[in-house]
């Protein structure tokens, strides 16, 4: 089954695409097509975004799933429609709050990804800014600020992983590969040596190792599935030897995986 799925925001739409995307995703034997309709922040934009779900509506002769969080009461009223259903978020859970609270909400339009909180917003620059500029060893001499460094072998997931750590937790977040000069001397690499406590391993299944390193260096030792298997195996048994905890990448998302980094290292979120 193929329904269409339309995300609509007086801002970003993130919040929007976030929620809806949490519900979709449940209903598994359904294709979703999402169409994505930000800054509807004026009645001309909205009316015209009505008229392409209506439009849509039409084309696939079912209706779509409209997943609404305009602030504005006027607006949202526009959405109201025959030939879709509005999911509409702020109805549905900021008139409960006011009531529990006893107070109105300021009805203020894209506060969530605002920067409201110069404090936060600066603690995810600059662990954007750490992120990327000690990606895969880079600076590996200047780790003492960092608030976990993840290690494993090349192409296991540990740059992705530090961005996101970085961008949804303020977290700073370095990473370091084991290389094979490092599985010879079974021991930790020196730079990493006096941040014990600060490492987390990566490590991932060979066949998916070696699917990966094949769309970057095709047909390359690097790539080979023996290559992989070796690599992987060394990784672990030099995490297992340092008593380095670590999780294995292949089945988890980074959202799954970054959220179990927090949780096992005990480390607290700096922005929202």
């Amino acid at each position: 089954m193929l329904r269409t799925a339309f995300f609509v925001s007086g801002r970003t739409a993130i919040t929007a695409e976030m929620l809806g995307h949490s519900l979709i995703t449940q209903f598994d034997d359904v294709t979703f097509r999402r169409i994505v309709l930000p800054y509807i922040d004026s009645e001309e934009k909205a009316l015209q975004a009505v008229a392409q779900i209506r439009a849509q509506a039409a084309a696939d002769q079912c209706r779509p799933i409209v997943f609404c969080t305009l602030i504005s009461e006027s607006l949202r009223k526009l959405f109201v429609i025959e030939e879709a259903l509005t999911m509409d978020f702020f109805e549905t859970f900021i008139g409960p709050l006011e009531k529990e609270l006893q107070r109105q909400s300021s009805h203020t339009s894209g506060k969530v990804h605002a920067i409201t909180n110069f404090e936060e917003y600066k603690h995810r620059i600059d662990a954007v800014n750490y992120a990327t500029t000690h990606d895969d060893g880079g600076m590996a001499r200047n780790l003492q600020d960092a608030d976990v460094i993840l290690v494993g072998v090349s192409r296991s997931g540990k740059t992705p992983t530090c961005l996101y750590l970085a961008l949804q937790y303020g977290i700073k977040a370095a990473n370091y590969p084991f290389t094979p000069e490092d599985f010879a001397d079974h021991k930790l690499p020196k730079p990493l040596q006096a941040h014990r406590s600060k490492l987390f391993g990566i490590s991932i299944d060979p066949g998916r190792l070696s699917q990966i390193r094949q769309s970057r260096k095709p047909d390359s030792q690097y790539a080979l599935l023996r290559t992989c298997e070796q690599e992987v195996v060394l990784a672990e048994s030099l995490m297992q030897h340092e008593n380095i905890p670590f999780l294995n990448t292949t089945r988890l998302s980074i959202e799954e995986l970054a959220t179990t980094i927090m949780l096992k290292t005990g480390l607290k979120r700096r922005c929202y």
